[in-house]
């Protein structure tokens, strides 16, 4: 997959997914601008390793819940490299809890991480991409937006609703040279998915027909494949990498 001369904006990219996205992007010949929020030592880390690869990386910190720091992060990216190319929205929070228990706070938090973000940068972009005439805007959903799960009732609903914003995206900037696509991952070894107790993650293995639990890699090669040339003629579409989790069930 060539990337050259394309630059990436990753949300969420100082660890876990995030950060195997960003690196394959930047071994794949991207420039990278590394989101993150609250300690930037993760994002350094990411920033560092990349340009190690001989590729350029700066870390712009932001809260993507918020419109003004998503202005301003799109804004500072666009000075510094003068165009973006690829967008990946993959920032996203968990607060399980059964609705009966789930309070205000907690629905409203994950829903403005997890969704709300997704509207903000990809408004934030849409102007340079427009401009250019090109753009791959790639969003991290889940098979819990597809499926439902127990005790994630505001996680769930915020990645289901990833699936109904990037169709209508791809429906309104698919004459601009632009495609939205999203990407749905099962259960990943990492992040979220490392957080969970191990009697759940074995019981989830049970509906997964490969036997065995994702890794950011996996994510990763999706989300390059999706941002490349390759992938020109796909637009609107959800790629599940779940292992068969999804038709399992």
């Amino acid at each position: 997959m060539n990337l050259d001369n394309r630059v990436a904006l990753v949300t969420g990219s100082g660890r876990g997914i995030g950060r195997a996205i960003a690196l394959k992007l930047a071994e794949s010949g991207a420039d990278l601008v590394i989101n993150d929020f609250g300690d930037p030592a993760p994002a350094v880390i990411v920033a560092e390793e990349i340009k190690k690869l001989g590729r350029r990386a700066e870390v712009i910190m932001a809260d993507v819940s918020q419109s003004a720091e998503v202005n301003r992060m799109v804004a500072e990216a666009l000075e510094k490299f003068g165009q973006i190319d690829i967008l990946v929205n993959n920032a996203g929070i968990a607060r399980d809890q059964l609705v009966l228990k789930m309070t205000d706070e907690d629905w409203d938090r994950v829903l403005d991480v997890n969704l709300k973000s997704v509207f903000l940068c990809t408004r934030a972009v849409m102007r340079a991409m427009i401009k250019q005439r090109r753009g791959r805007i790639i969003s991290i959903a889940s098979v819990s937006g597809l499926l439902g799960n127990p005790g994630q009732a505001n996680y769930a609903a915020a990645k289901a609703g990833i699936l109904g914003f990037t169709r209508t995206v791809a429906k309104e900037l698919a004459s601009r040279g632009i495609t939205a696509n999203a990407v749905a991952p099962g259960l990943i070894d990492a992040g979220l998915g490392q957080a969970l107790k191990e009697e759940y993650r074995e019981e989830m293995r049970k509906h997964i027909p490969l036997g065995f639990l994702g890794t950011p890699q996996d994510v990763a090669e999706a989300v390059v494949f999706l941002a490349g040339d390759g992938a020109r003629y796909i637009t609107g579409q959800v790629l599940n990498v779940d292992g068969g989790m999804v038709v399992s069930w």
